[in-house]
Formats: C-alpha cells, structure tokens, sequence
C-alpha cells in the first residue's frame, strides 16, 4: 500500500515504534504521536490517509481527540484501538465517527485488511460523490428545436421512465451521446444513484477487465491493494459504455456475460458478485458490419440492440447550430468572465452552410476559440476558420453569377467605406474597426482582400 500515509496515536512508544516499523514493510509513511494534543497538532500539518487512535490517551483522551480529528476533517477515517475491555467504549466511537475498532492485542494481517478495506470504502464514497454531482443534465439539456432534436427529446423522455435496461445509442463522432446517454439517467428512476462513464477505447486492454469488474489486492503485477470496478460503483444506476465497438472480443465476452446474468467476477476473485445497472452503450461504429467481419460478437450485438437511439449529424440539425454557438458562447464567456460573442448574420450563414464532420464537439471547440480571441466582440465570416469562411464558395459556384459590374460596384463602394474609416481615424486600424462595427482582425482580412494592407 505504497502512498498511504497513517497517523498512530498511542501513548505507549514501544507499541508506536512496532507498528511504525511494520506499516512501513508495507510501503506505507507513517508518522507517530503520543497524546490526544500532539495527534491533533500532526493531522493539520500531514494530513493523513488514516488515524488509528488509541482510546485511552493522557490529557485529551480518545473520545475527545475523536470528536476534533472529526470536525477538522469529516472524511478522514479513524480506527479506534481499544484495549480488552474497553469494547463498550469501542463501538460508542464507532458512533461518534470511527470506522472500525480493533482490540488489543491483534495480528498485523488483522490491521492491514482493516486499513485496506478503510481506505477502499472511502475511495469508493469519493467515486459515487464524484459520479453523483456529474449527474446534472436534464433533457432540457438537449439543445436545439429542429424536428431531429424533437424527436430525440421525445425518444429519450420516454426511453428514460421505462424499464429498459439495455440501450444502445448510434451517432457519430461529436455528435453528443455522452449527453443524450446522462439525460436518459437524469430523467430515469435510477437519478439518485452514481452514472458511471466507460470510455472503451481509452483504457488499457490489459486493465479494462479490472476496471470494469475490479480487482483482488495482488491479482496482478501493481496491484496492492482491492481495486473496486466501475460497475460496483454503477450499481443502481446507470453504467454508459462509451465507445462499445472497440472492446477487445475477450472483454466482450465478460461483459456479455454480466448483461445476461447480472454478475460479474473481480479479478483474481473465486467468488461472482451481483450489480443492478442499466446499460448504455454508444458507438460510431456500424456493428453490424463489425459483426459480419469477426470484430464484434454477434450474440452481445443482438443484446444490446434492442432499443436503439439514432443520434443525428449536426449538419441534419437545421438552425440548431447557430442556437448551440449561441449557448457555447454564453457558456465560455461565463467561464472567461467577459460578454459572449456575437455572431453577424454572414457568420451565421457560414456556420450554416458549413458541413461539421467533428459535429458539435467542433462546434463547441470552435466557439471557445472565438471568445478566448475575440471576447465580447462582434465575429464576422472572416474572423472564423478558412474552411468555415469559405463554405458558401461551392453554393455560390452553383448559383446564378450575378452581373460583373454589379460585383465590381459593390467592391468599390467596399474599398471606398475601408478608406474613409481609416482617414477619419487618422490612420489607426483599431478606430477605423470600431467606426466600421467590426473587429480589427476582420478589418485586417478586408484590408488584404481589397488590396489596401
């Protein structure tokens, strides 16, 4: 238990010094105090993984240095010891916050199991509080009023209240099913408990099985202590696996497995445990395809598909784009602390016309961009990307061309407007802009098209 840092606070030195020597055979740091006061005093300046707290101490005793180690630092676990006797005493702290007691006196194995399986449950009341507080999107969170959008709204309200428990949901890369999967739990029965998000092509494959299931202390190379996997933590929830499509077929097997029976074995475990978690998967992939090449099982295949969301292309979404750059901005300012963006309506219609093969993460990515930039100013086509700033160049070479003098009227009385700011503001780029309405990277951009810079 390498990195684990213990607090004993005894009063008897001998005792002190033998449990020091031994938790540091183990790999742990150890620090040593002899009353209630002193204990005190080294929990504020190491702040500690554990505390083993004897409950007979001189001064302060055990029960008070109990109550301040606790309001110091509600999460920190204690472990009482108590002489012979004292049991009484024993389980009363307990009461009072303790985790655990043991008695005097007691094997090493005893007290490496109890700080091991402290430190485990705390580690997992950390992952589900984690979990727990992600777990704040609504449907209402599904922005956008195209009729794709409407329809997923309406899929998902209704998918989210049955008893499903197996969903998979198909959509591209960036098109949000991370989203569409937490707003399915947040609109479910399951809301009160953890959503527990899976990326399947992120992990390791030699540690996807333990991260999944968990792990014995010592069931591999590295692992020392009890590792608990993610669908313990999911259970009564909701257990999302990203990117399903790329599990290793050993990995499918396993999780096809817990789909069927609902248990599942940690590594290096003799015995099956049981989760109650409903599943999302999610994947870019066409599995079916995936299943006539041999890359994906075909009885986890028809398993999971069963209900089936689509998740639409930003492209297919309609004027939801320029409602999602709109909230991405108000979102990002919020976070830079200065105004939101404000698209001109020629940048709208470049983000229209823009075909978004990274979808709405693109979208979002782009948006951040724009307000770190340009914060609180006004964005014109020209200030956006070139491959965005150019989409209507296939539209407009299909259309009717309009009469060249026409054009050339409309650049010269361009040139002309450019001309006439920059004299009345002496000249300075930054002014002329501002005369202009627009921003002075956009002025720069006009100034080399129009042959002036």
């Amino acid at each position: 238990m390498a990195d684990v840092h213990v607090l004993i606070i005894d009063d008897e030195e001998t005792f002190v010094r033998s449990l020091r020597f031994a938790l540091k055979a183990e790999g742990m740091t150890v620090r040593g105090a002899h009353s209630g006061e002193d204990g005190l005093e080294e929990a504020r300046r190491q702040r500690p993984d554990i505390v083993l707290l004897d409950l007979r101490l001189p001064g302060i005793g055990g029960m008070e240095t109990l109550t301040a180690l606790r309001e110091l630092d509600g999460t920190l676990p204690v472990v009482m010891i108590s002489a012979h006797g004292d049991t009484r005493a024993a389980v009363q702290a307990v009461k009072l916050g303790a985790v655990d007691y043991l008695t005097k006196p007691f094997e090493l194995d005893e007290l490496l199991h109890t700080i091991a399986a402290t430190l485990d449950q705390g580690r997992v009341a950390e992952e589900l509080d984690y979990h727990r507080r992600r777990d704040v999107v609504p449907v209402s969170g599904l922005i956008g009023d195209s009729a794709a959008m409407l329809t997923l709204r309406g899929t998902v309200d209704r998918i989210a209240t049955s008893s499903a428990s197996r969903i998979l949901l198909l959509g591209e890369s960036g098109t949000g099913k991370a989203v569409v999967a937490r707003a399915i739990h947040t609109q479910s029965p399951r809301r009160s408990r953890a959503f527990v998000e899976v990326n399947c092509a992120a992990l390791p494959e030699h540690l996807i099985e333990s991260e999944l299931f968990g792990a014995e202390k010592g069931a591999y190379t590295g692992a020392h202590q009890k590792r608990t996997g993610l669908v313990t933590l999911a259970d009564g929830g909701t257990l999302f696996l990203d990117e399903i499509g790329e599990l290793p077929l050993t990995m499918q097997a396993k999780v096809l497995h817990f789909l069927e029976n609902g248990t599942y074995r940690a590594v290096g475990s003799g015995r099956s445990a049981t989760a109650d978690a409903r599943v999302v998967a999610a994947t870019n992939r066409d599995l079916a395809e995936d299943v006539r090449q041999g890359r994906f099982r075909e009885d986890l295949f028809y398993r999971l598909n069963v209900i089936t969301i689509g998740i639409p292309a930003l492209r297919d979404r309609g004027e939801d784009v320029v409602v999602l750059a709109t909230h991405f901005a108000a979102r990002q300012a919020a976070e830079e602390g200065c105004r939101p963006v404000e698209l001109t309506p020629a940048a709208q219609d470049r983000l229209r016309l823009h075909r978004w093969p990274g979808n709405v993460r693109e979208l979002k990515n782009l948006m951040e961009r724009l307000t770190i930039l340009y914060p609180g100013q006004r964005i014109e086509a020209e200030d956006l990307p070139p491959e965005i700033a150019a989409a209507p160049a296939v539209a407009a070479a299909t259309a009717d061309a309009g009469p060249p003098a026409l054009t050339e009227r409309l650049e010269s009385a361009e040139r002309d407007l450019v001309l006439d700011a920059l004299h009345r503001a002496s000249g300075h780029k930054g002014r002329a802009a501002d005369l202009l309405g627009i921003s002075r990277h956009a002025l720069k951009r006009r100034l080399q098209r129009l042959g002036l810079s």
